[in-house]
């Protein structure tokens, strides 16, 4: 009976250590996802230059810098789609595996880039890297992951997101040559190494394999459509607005400086403030769901991303330190509303179709985002300048904030049907 008891706890201990063991390498590919995902984003102004060899004008900058940001959008949107169709024929470890190593040598080749039109392949391709990473890890983790303590430990790695834009923002500051920075494409794939030599398949998807399971959800059943459109228009709405601003910010950043200065320290607090108030956000948006609601949670903060982006765009002309703390308001309002929306679209959903209807609502709304991306660089001629661009992009917060208030509540009670 002893030894009985004594193997079952060792088992336990090994079961735990595996479990912390993947999750670390889990969080690690997730966090320099979101590192990969913005790093372009900062050294736009000193890279489309460079590549195009030339002096480039606001326009002609929004207009490649466009192209790589959509391009990139574009990869995210299939690799969420593709990689999670992928993941359930040949499993979860296989898949992340693929993925983490996909975009982890995508960055590293954009060291060696010779031209913008071959950092728009490797944009793309580390975008679905980063993509099937997303969903894969998340997946990945719940699976394996204890019931009681499941919800934490999945809420801690979505905060991984933001540390990496943190971290991005931190590149910027370290390395003057772009180039440099994405040496970190290193890190990824060897990760990805580890995680293949490492970690065991999901033994719940090796359980649904053998037992010859396949999924009959139907995804545009008549019960489920209305809350589908809800949900995919309020997400692609927000994604809309939150990457057209956070992949422009720091460009908007440099072309307030006087002429002549590298900006290269404005650009990356920039940056890691966007990150820092992603964290703070996601963690405060839980506290005011538990008070207020998801919805209410989501319309209030909706209102503060547009109060933020018409302070923030309208009263700057030229660069002060204010604008700092204006832009820890603005991203602190954002990862309010990604927390909320992480809550709020999988409640629209019974638990039978949650995941694949979740999922089809965030990456439908990639889809929009990557192509509204395209018009940064019209909306900069229009407009007269990056700072009404990007103002434009505040407009799809009211989209997302009417969609929110004429959703009714007893739509979310679905789940309870």
């Amino acid at each position: 009976m002893t030894l009985t008891v004594e193997t079952t706890q060792k088992q336990d201990v090994l079961s735990a250590n595996i479990r912390i063991l993947a999750f670390v390498l889990c969080i690690i590919s997730y966090a320099f996802g979101g590192t990969v995902s913005t790093l372009m984003s900062v050294y736009l102004p000193v890279a489309v230059p460079e590549l195009l060899n030339e002096k480039v004008s606001e326009a002609r900058l929004g207009e490649v810098g466009a192209y790589i940001s959509a391009i990139s959008l574009y990869g995210w949107m299939i690799g969420g789609i593709l990689f999670g169709v992928i993941s359930d024929k040949i499993g979860r470890k296989k898949v992340l595996v693929i993925v983490t190593g996909l975009y982890g040598v995508a960055t590293l080749l954009t060291v060696f880039v010779p031209n913008w039109y071959t950092l728009m392949v490797y944009r793309f391709f580390s975008g679905m890297g980063v993509g099937g990473v997303l969903l894969v890890t998340t997946v990945y983790i719940s699976e394996i992951w204890v019931e009681k303590t499941r919800p934490i430990i999945v809420g801690i790695l979505a905060v991984a997101f933001p540390v990496g834009i943190v971290a991005s923002g931190g590149l910027n500051v370290l390395f003057s040559e772009w180039r440099q920075a994405f040496w970190l494409g290193l890190i990824p794939i060897v990760v990805a190494v580890l995680i293949g030599l490492l970690l065991p398949e999901s033994p719940k998807w090796k359980d649904i394999q053998n037992a010859g399971k396949t999924s009959s959800n139907d995804l545009f059943n008549e019960a489920y459509r209305p809350n589908l459109v809800t949900g995919s228009l309020i997400f692609g709405a927000v994604l809309i607005g939150l990457w057209g601003i956070f992949s422009w910010l720091p460009t908007w950043i440099q072309t307030l400086l006087p002429a002549g200065e590298l900006g290269q320290k404005e650009r990356g607090i920039t940056m890691m403030l966007l990150g820092i108030g992603g964290i703070v956000g996601g963690i405060l948006s839980g506290f005011l769901i538990k008070a207020i609601g998801s919805r209410k949670t989501l319309m209030l903060t909706f209102v503060g991303c547009i109060g933020a982006c018409c302070l923030l765009f309208l009263t700057n002309k030229n660069f002060s330190p204010i604008i700092y703390a204006e832009t820890a308001l603005l991203s602190l309002c954002f990862g309010i509303s990604q927390g909320s929306l992480s809550s709020y679209i999988p409640e629209l959903f019974p638990t039978v179709i949650r995941a694949t209807a979740t999922g089809f609502c965030f990456n439908v709304g990639r889809f929009f985002t990557a192509t509204a991306v395209f018009f940064v660089g019209t909306l900069v001629s229009v407009f007269g300048g990056f700072g009404n661009a990007l103002l434009a992009f505040s407009i799809t917060f009211i989209v997302a904030l009417s969609m929110a208030y004429f959703s009714k509540d007893k739509d979310i009670n679905l789940i309870n049907a």
